[in-house]
């Protein structure tokens, strides 16, 4: 909406007033000009932004958002946690997510591989001193087995990765890896006493 302003020149006629006669014709010299004034967009109330870090109660680490100036201006950039967003910033952030996704895809590669190695390897066996009848002395933990697979694969296994069940008896028995969220896999274990 274009709104109009008067205003006179700044040379002879600042402080005096017009004459009569020339006040009333248009187009005679020291006439005030009327000037239209278009308004100017409004500054942009909010910025895009990259977090630089976790930002509680605003997002994650690489998260892309709309945050409003004055909190951009007056809290992300002092404290460094976020960057506005430019093209270069975004293409470097596109290569970041494609290395990201390739180290995930061969993560995953590794534990499918893992899985079936343990497949292929069948039972192992664990010998334990025996007491009555079935019972052995002791029991078998996640820590026991993550050692035998070290000791027969050569590959470290975490502890908290095993599930177990609780075995105080001969027999056989499964324990289940989680090598992944989306890859698990059964080993099978042969108790015995000597």
């Amino acid at each position: 909406m274009a709104a109009s302003l008067a205003w006179r020149s700044s040379c002879a006629w600042v402080g005096r007033s017009l004459p009569p006669s020339e006040t009333s014709r248009p187009g005679a010299a020291g006439w005030a000009v009327v000037l239209p004034v278009v308004a100017q967009k409004k500054a942009k109330k909010t910025r895009k932004v990259i977090l630089k870090e976790d930002v509680a109660e605003l997002g994650k680490k690489g998260d892309l958002l709309d945050v409003k100036a004055g909190f951009y201006r007056n809290y992300l950039l002092p404290m460094g946690k976020a960057q506005i967003v430019t093209s270069l910033l975004l293409k470097e952030m596109r290569i970041e997510e494609e290395r990201i996704e390739a180290e995930k895809r061969r993560v995953k590669e590794e534990a499918e591989q893992l899985a079936l190695i343990f497949q292929t390897v069948g039972a192992f066996k664990v010998k334990r001193k025996g007491g009555k009848g079935k019972q052995i002395f002791g029991s078998v933990t996640a820590q026991d087995l993550a050692d035998i697979i070290k000791a027969q694969l050569q590959r470290d296994i975490d502890k908290r990765i095993i599930s177990l069940p609780e075995i105080r008896e001969t027999g056989e028995y499964i324990a289940e890896l989680k090598l992944h969220p989306e890859v698990t896999a059964e080993v099978k274990l042969n108790v015995y006493a000597n």
